[in-house]
C-alpha cells in the first residue's frame, strides 16, 4: 500500500510539473493557434465562450481572432464597434511597413477600432481577467500582445426604486448590482474634480471589483490610508456581497452594534462623501458601505433633509423614542409586574392583576414566549413568497395572540406590550440597528426578570460603557456626545435648518467649513422675509 501511495504521489507531482511547464508562462504566445488553444483549455467547455476568427486584409493577409464571453459582453458593441470596424472596407489606407505583425498590431490599435476604451496587454493573467470581466480580446497572429476592448454588458438589473430605504419625498433611484452603474449614480451628484475613487480586485476566485470613493481635500488622509490598508489586507477566495467586506474591516467584531453603515441609496452616499466620509462599493451588490460611522447615522433618513427642518426634527426624535421602547419595553413591564408593583397606580395594578389571573407562567417566561413567537412569525413572513408572506405574518400574529389569550397562556396586556415593541422596532430606519435592538431586548428582559429595575439600570450602564468604547476607523461611536462637541449637535437629536449647519464633523473631515455665515433668510425692517443675500447670522 505504501508503494502505491508513493507512486501516486510521484505521478501527481510529475503531472503537475508538466502542467506548469505547458501553461505556466505568464506571457502571451506569438502564435495565434497556441493562444486560442490555451484559452480553450483554461476555460474548459464554457458554452458562452465565443471565438471569432477572420482575416484582416492589409498589405498582406493577416489572421486575427476576437475572443469574448457571450454572457458578460454587450453583443451590439462587439458586432458594431469591433468586428464590423475591422472588416469594414473603408479603413484608412495602411502605411508602408505594415507587413510585420507588430505594425499590423499598432495599426489595429490606432485606426481599426471604434470602441471607446482599449488597452494593450502582454501578460496572460491580465488578459484572462479582462476576458472574464466582460471585455473583448483581440489576438493578432505573429505578435505576443493582445488588445482588450471595453465591451462589458450582459444581463443586469435596471436602476429602480429603493426597497429597504423608502422615502416619500426625494430621489427614487437606488444602486444596482453593477459597480459601473453605481459609480455613475454617485458621480452624477458630485460634479467636482476632487471626487476620487480607487479600484481593487479582492478574492482569488471571484476577483470582485471593490471601489473606494472619497472627496479629496475633504476626507482626512489618515482615514483614507486606513481604509485602503484594510481593503488590501483582505486575502480570501470569494467576495460575493458587501457584508463580506464589512466583516473583514470592522473594528470590533464582538460588538452587536454595527460600526459600518450600509445603504442602497446614492443620495445618502453622496451626502456622506460631502461630509468627509468614505464609501465602498462592491460589484455584485446594491448595498454600499460608508465609513467612519457614528451611532446617530442609524437614526437619520434621507427624507429628514428633504422635508422642512421642524418636521424632520420631530420624526427623528420619534425614532429615538421608538428605539428606547424597542429596547426596554418588555423589560420595563417585567420589572413593574414582578418587583415594583408599588410604582403602579392602584387601579392599573388591579387591572393588570386581573388580566394575569389564571396565567400559569411568570412575566419573564410569558414575555419570552410571545417575543420568540413573534420573531419566528417575522422571519417566516420575510422568507415566504412575497404574495403570501405579509398576509401570513399579519394573520398569524393576530390568530396566535388571540388563541394564546383565550387559552390562558399569556395575558392580554402582554400581547399589547409585544405589539407596541414590534411596531417601535419597525420605526428604526436602519435594519442593522433594528436587529441589534431585537437581540439586546432579550438580555434586558433577563436582567429585569432577576433583578427588576436594578438589573435594567446595571445593564444600561454596561451598554453605555460598551458603546463608549467602540470606534469606527478611529472615530468615537457616540460622537458628538462623547467627546462632547456642542457645535455639532445641530444635526444630532434634531435637525436645524441647513443654513445653520455651517461646518462638517471635524473627526472625519479635513476641511470643515461648508458655507460662510449669513446664508439664512433675510428679514426686512418691516418683519417680512425674502430670500435676499444679506441673511441673519445664526
Amino acid at each position: 500500500m505504501r508503494k502505491i501511495t508513493e507512486r501516486y504521489e510521484r505521478n501527481k507531482k510529475r503531472t503537475s510539473d508538466s502542467d506548469r511547464t505547458a501553461s505556466g508562462s505568464s506571457r502571451l504566445d506569438a502564435d495565434l493557434n497556441a493562444n486560442l488553444e490555451r484559452i480553450k483549455n483554461e476555460l474548459g467547455t464554457s458554452p458562452d465562450l465565443v471565438i471569432r476568427r477572420f482575416k484582416l486584409r492589409l498589405k498582406k493577409e493577416l489572421q486575427v481572432a476576437a475572443v469574448y464571453m457571450d454572457t458578460l459582453t454587450d453583443k451590439n458593441i462587439v458586432n458594431d464597434f469591433i468586428i464590423r470596424s475591422l472588416m469594414s472596407p473603408s479603413l484608412p489606407e495602411p502605411p508602408d511597413g505594415i507587413e510585420s505583425p507588430e505594425g499590423a498590431f499598432r495599426y489595429v490599435c490606432d485606426n481599426a477600432l471604434a470602441v471607446g476604451q482599449i488597452e494593450a496587454v502582454a501578460d496572460w493573467p491580465t488578459m484572462s481577467l479582462e476576458l472574464l470581466t466582460g471585455k473583448t480580446v483581440l489576438l493578432v497572429d505573429g505578435w505576443d500582445e493582445c488588445i482588450c476592448g471595453n465591451t462589458m454588458g450582459g444581463e443586469r438589473r435596471a436602476v429602480s426604486e429603493a426597497s429597504t430605504q423608502i422615502v416619500i419625498r426625494g430621489p427614487k433611484d437606488s444602486f444596482s448590482e453593477s459597480v459601473a452603474t453605481n459609480v455613475g449614480l454617485v458621480r452624477r451628484r458630485i460634479r467636482t474634480p476632487d471626487f476620487a475613487f480607487e479600484s481593487i480586485k479582492i478574492g482569488s476566485i471571484t476577483q470582485t471589483t471593490v471601489v473606494m470613493m472619497y472627496i479629496k481635500n475633504i476626507a482626512k488622509p489618515p482615514i483614507i490610508d486606513e481604509v485602503r490598508i484594510r481593503l488590501r489586507k483582505i486575502d480570501t477566495d470569494a467576495i460575493l456581497e458587501s457584508g463580506y467586506i464589512e466583516e473583514f474591516i470592522e473594528d470590533n467584531w464582538l460588538s452587536p452594534f454595527p460600526t459600518i453603515y450600509n445603504t442602497e441609496r446614492p443620495d445618502i452616499v453622496a451626502a456622506n462623501l460631502i461630509e468627509g466620509r468614505i464609501a465602498i462599493i462592491v460589484d455584485g451588490t446594491p448595498f454600499a458601505l460608508v465609513v467612519p460611522t457614528v451611532m446617530s447615522q442609524f437614526f437619520t433618513a434621507a427624507e429628514d433633509y428633504y422635508q422642512r427642518y421642524d418636521i424632520g426634527s420631530f420624526i427623528r426624535f420619534l425614532r429615538y423614542v421608538a428605539f428606547v421602547i424597542a429596547l426596554f419595553g418588555p423589560a420595563a413591564y417585567i420589572a413593574l409586574t414582578t418587583f415594583h408593583q408599588e410604582m403602579l397606580p392602584t387601579p392599573l395594578l388591579i387591572n393588570l392583576s386581573g388580566s394575569r389571573e389564571g396565567v400559569p407562567f411568570p412575566a419573564l417566561v410569558e414575555a419570552f414566549l410571545m417575543e420568540i413567537s413573534f420573531e419566528i412569525l417575522r422571519e417566516a413572513g420575510i422568507r415566504m413568497p412575497r404574495a403570501v408572506g405579509q398576509a401570513v405574518s399579519i394573520v398569524g400574529a393576530l390568530v396566535l395572540g388571540e388563541a394564546a389569550v383565550q387559552a390562558g397562556i399569556v395575558s392580554p396586556i402582554m400581547v399589547i406590550v409585544v405589539s407596541i415593541t414590534a411596531i417601535a422596532n419597525f420605526s428604526i430606519p436602519s435594519y442593522n440597528l433594528a436587529i441589534t435592538a431585537r437581540l439586546l431586548r432579550f438580555l434586558f428582559m433577563l436582567a429585569a426578570g432577576f433583578l427588576g429595575f436594578y438589573g435594567v439600570m446595571l445593564g444600561l450602564i454596561m451598554l453605555v460603557a460598551h458603546m463608549n468604547s467602540l470606534r469606527s476607523f478611529g472615530v468615537a461611536y457616540l460622537s458628538p456626545l462623547v467627546p462632547v462637541r456642542p457645535e455639532q449637535w445641530k444635526d444630532f437629536f434634531i435637525r436645524l435648518p441647513h443654513w445653520t449647519v455651517r461646518s462638517r464633523p471635524d473627526n472625519v473631515a479635513e476641511r470643515t467649513e461648508k458655507m460662510p455665515s449669513g446664508q439664512g433668510p433675510h428679514i426686512d425692517s418691516d418683519g417680512s422675509g425674502n430670500a435676499g443675500s444679506g441673511g441673519v447670522k445664526p
